[in-house]
């Protein structure tokens, strides 16, 4: 009987340091999420630059579209990337049906996450994922996830496409841009 109570404590005391770390799926670790976004935070432009006015104008032809387009997409990427994100959190904020769903999703993960650690589900993490996201379709579906989720997808399109298109690239980028063999 003690050895039985000693292995169920044993498993709890194991879940609970489990617990304290920050979930990740598999191959993901939570230090390589802050290295990515330390890197995005290092590249990312000045924001005074991103929005100066004075430098967004028309492209004279369709090629100098394009080029604008390439070329900023890759000079701005970080910049791109946090407006996302922040459209994404936007979204999230201001419907707090989405809110709710959001907060169903990540109980009932955690809870057939914990059911999986007392052995009482044998469940790979996928499978929690899928059922997770089962017992919380219903409420996504009232909440409009999906509508929410082509919202943000056609705004940062927009304002991602508009700024990369109409923002004049820098006599530098213009110069290599010329150069370049084809």
């Amino acid at each position: 009987m003690k050895s039985l109570l000693k292995a169920r404590d044993d498993k709890l005391k194991n879940a609970k340091l489990k617990m304290h770390k920050l979930w990740l799926p598999k191959g993901f670790s939570a230090s390589m999420a802050k290295e990515w976004i330390d890197r995005r935070r290092v590249s990312i432009r000045p924001w005074a630059s991103f929005v100066d006015q004075r430098k967004f104008s028309k492209p004279r032809n369709f090629g100098e579209l394009c080029q604008r387009v390439v070329k900023n997409v890759e000079v701005y990427n970080s910049n791109y990337t946090f407006i996302f994100l922040g459209l994404i959190l936007y979204c999230i904020i201001s419907s707090p049906m989405l809110l709710i769903a959001l907060a169903v999703f990540a109980g009932a993960f955690y809870i057939i996450h914990l059911k999986s650690l007392e052995s009482k589900l044998v469940l790979t993490v996928p499978h929690q994922m899928s059922l997770a996201g089962a017992v919380s379709l219903p409420v996504f579906w009232l909440a409009g996830a999906g509508a929410a989720v082509f919202w943000v997808l056609g705004a940062t399109l927009f304002v991602i496409g508009s700024h990369a298109a109409f923002r004049e690239l820098e006599t530098s980028e213009i110069e290599e841009l010329l150069m370049e063999p084809v």
